[in-house]
């Protein structure tokens, strides 16, 4: 009797050593999470075809209502799988089917209170988040306040990262920081000391000896602050492993308003903190981890409009805030196509309220849309450029959009935010909620990271957060590294969410008539480059009247500006090429079936490369190439050019200067939309020369309304008559020669 207790004994204690262990794995097998909880402490690991990207990092989180960090013990784990398609309409790619294997561990720490940690891992990403009821024997604890979070990120030793540093709070211009705007360090040590002290924003990425690792976040609303990464931090300071931690904002953000503490109601969960593993870097800049776990705050009743638009403050600065001169970039607009034209500080003191409806009537007769400029706020920051004290108190703010939708200005940019305090957040989702009731799109500036905004509010497009365009009329060393942070965006900041970067300089010079000011250090074709490398809806380009002059006036060649004309904003899908963090890198982009591959060089040589593009080219595609002239900063521009061996493709690029292909493989109905499929395959194309010969000419009557929608169509024939690489351009209305 009493060996036979012993044995069951025995065997009790080994099913409950064996239950503190669970794992899942991507639908391919090849990413893992493994998690052990051990001696009252949970831990996570991850590997990647078996190796280990991140050694056991540690979980839990400190609440006010009890400590869920040490005397764990895990009750029960579910598994389950998430599959969902779900389209997205102001990012890299349109269509997404998400699949992945899912895993809940239900946890209970010394005092029995409860706590899920909910696990998502798919092909190469890993999302994970904090989920806890209401506490307490009845559940009568309805509300919590987490006051610190446990979360770590391990690394191997000899891993190297890619991050930018968190600034101290209530510095820089006007008392506005932290905004997102330091300088990166390419391959630094795992173990270095960020510059402030306060450790690093999200995203950060990683190179391990095996892999390419992105850590971010997302999902983050009015219900929770915005984190960070902290310094690198012994095992000493974090009571269990060298690692990295989730950091909240510092105390002294937004003037010391609000507290860095996120609360939140129960039952209620954390952001996702997310994960994404590669071996090559194609995982980290294709991921959709920041769009996969989130869903749409509310529905919108709007049907907003994306586009480019000119900006005469980011060349021309704060004496172009006049009715004259933004007459000039309404004009601009005009002359290029763009949709849109944003009028940056102080309009309402330059112009006035009067004055600018006359002015946003004016643009509306040339086609062109308004987005206005607002300070966030006048109580957390020094800020004196207006309209001031507007968008951060609901009385006024609701005043003021609704002048602007009686006006019908289309969007408003919102400035000097500096802060990711909880209070802050809901300051961003309340700006958006008011802008979506009186359609207006919001884009944000001087601003924290958007973390799943593109998913999450429908008239969200656009946050700067990066150290962007505007520094390079700032100071030369700024330009001088132009090509350097060009070279990491793709891979960091620009993977996670769109990127409000207004670039694209075709001034030589940054200033006003092209004449003084810093000196732009890369080539044309690196800028037309940065149009397709940097993603945002509405892309602001830093275009001036003086680029459409004549070449021998100043002007910006017009291979360029007709580039730029035509570049698209939105993306069906976005494919890595080739490339390094800091060095230069190359990528492919397509809209409407057309493929956009467009690449950078950030060193001192030229560069020469082999790029394989099968994975979006066949053999005898035909090609615009805008590549580099290595004697000076002219762009080339090569029409017509059939790439007959796809898989083995030449490019050179200058010092600072980069290339772009525009390719055409025939006209796919299936990338457009159904009522454009049917009234193009209804057209009758009469040659009005049987032969096609040399010169002949096609004519297309047409309405108007499909006059427009096919001018941008490229149209590459496969008929052997018309000869090899031959090109058709389709305009309403107008010619199409051979």
């Amino acid at each position: 009797m009493k060996r036979n207790l012993c044995m069951a004994l025995l065997l009790a204690c080994t099913l409950v050593a064996v239950a503190q262990k669970a794992e899942v794995k991507s639908p391919d097998g090849r990413l893992a999470v493994a998690v052990d909880v051990a001696d009252g402490r949970a831990f996570y690991k991850v590997t990647y075809d078996g190796e280990t990207v991140m050694p056991a990092s540690p979980l839990g989180l400190v609440a006010d209502v009890g400590d869920f960090s040490q005397g764990l013990t895990l009750q029960e784990q579910q598994s389950g799988a998430v599959d969902e398609h779900y389209e997205l309409n102001r990012s890299k790619v349109a269509h997404v089917h998400y699949v992945a294997n899912e895993l809940t561990l239900q946890l209970r720490n010394a005092r029995r209170q409860p706590l899920d940690v909910r696990f998502r891992v798919s092909n190469n990403d890993i999302a994970f988040r904090y989920e806890m009821p209401r506490q307490g024997r009845r559940g009568e604890t309805g509300a919590v306040r987490i006051m610190e979070e446990k979360t770590g990120f391990a690394f191997p030793e000899q891993t190297t990262t890619f991050l930018c540093p968190q600034s101290d709070a209530m510095i820089g211009w006007k008392r506005t920081k932290p905004s997102y705007e330091e300088k990166y360090k390419a391959d630094a040590p795992l173990t270095a000391r960020s510059q402030y002290g306060h450790g690093y924003t999200f995203p950060c990425l990683f190179h391990t000896p095996t892999a390419w690792v992105l850590v971010s976040e997302t999902g983050v609303d009015s219900r929770y602050c915005a984190s960070h990464l902290s310094d690198w931090t012994p095992a000493a300071a974090t009571g269990s492993v060298d690692c990295y931690t989730i950091a909240f904002p510092m105390a002294e953000e937004n003037n010391g308003n609000g507290t860095p503490e996120p609360a939140f109601a129960l039952p209620g969960t954390t952001p996702w903190r997310t994960i994404t593993v590669g071996t090559t870097l194609a995982p980290i800049v294709e991921t959709t981890a920041p769009f996969d776990n989130v869903a749409p705050r509310y529905a919108s009743q709007h049907d907003y409009k994306f586009g480019r638009g000119t900006w005469s403050w980011i060349v021309w600065q704060d004496n172009s805030m006049n009715y004259d001169d933004q007459v000039h970039f309404i004009n601009l607009a005009k002359q290029l196509g763009y949709e849109y034209i944003l009028i940056d500080a102080g309009w309402d003191i330059a112009i006035g309220k009067e004055r600018m409806e006359r002015l946003i009537e004016y643009a509306h007769s040339q086609g062109v849309d308004v987005f206005l400029w607002f300070s966030s706020s006048g109580y957390w920051n020094d800020i004196v450029q207006s309209p001031i004290n507007a968008m951060d108190n609901p009385i006024q703010r609701k005043e003021w959009m609704r002048w602007m939708q009686k006006n019908d200005v289309k969007g408003i940019k919102v400035d000097f935010f500096g802060g990711d305090k909880q209070e802050t957040m809901r300051l961003y989702e309340a700006i958006l909620s008011d802008a979506d009731d009186h359609a207006l799109m919001v884009i944000f500036h001087g601003c924290t990271l958007p973390r799943g905004w593109e998913r999450m509010y429908p008239n969200y497009v656009g946050s700067e957060a990066v150290l962007a365009s505007e520094n390079l009329i700032f100071g030369q060393d700024f330009c001088d590294e132009e090509a350097f942070n060009a070279c990491l965006h793709p891979y960091i900041r620009n993977a996670v969410g769109c990127m409000e970067f207004g670039g694209s300089v075709l001034n030589r010079r940054l200033s006003r008539g092209n004449k003084g000011g810093t000196i732009r250090r890369t080539t044309d074709s690196f800028e037309l480059a940065t149009a397709v490398l940097f993603q945002n809806p509405i892309q602001n380009f830093a275009l001036t009247p003086e680029n459409l002059e004549p070449e021998d006036e100043g002007g910006a060649p017009a291979a360029a500006v007709d580039f730029m004309k035509r570049v698209p904003t939105t993306w069906e899908e976005t494919r890595f090429i080739d490339g390094y963090p800091g060095r230069y890198v190359v990528l492919a982009r397509r809209h409407h079936g057309t493929w956009y591959i467009a690449g950078v060089n950030a060193g001192t040589a030229p560069l020469k490369l082999t790029l394989d593009l099968s994975a979006v080219l066949t053999d005898g595609a035909a090609v615009e190439l805008y590549t580099d002239n290595l004697k000076n900063q002219d762009p080339k521009y090569d029409r017509r050019r059939v790439l007959n061996n796809v898989s083995a493709v030449k490019v050179t690029m200058a010092p600072n200067g980069g290339f772009v292909m525009k390719a055409f493989e025939g006209l796919s109905l299936s990338s457009v939309d159904e009522d454009l499929q049917e009234r193009i395959s209804a057209l009758e194309i009469v040659p009005n020369s049987a032969a096609l010969g040399s010169g002949s000419v096609m004519r297309l009557s047409v309405d108007e309304d499909l006059q427009k929608r096919i001018s941008d169509l490229e149209i590459v024939p496969t008929s052997a008559d018309l000869g090899s690489g031959a090109i058709m351009h389709l305009r309403g209305g107008s010619t199409a020669q051979r």
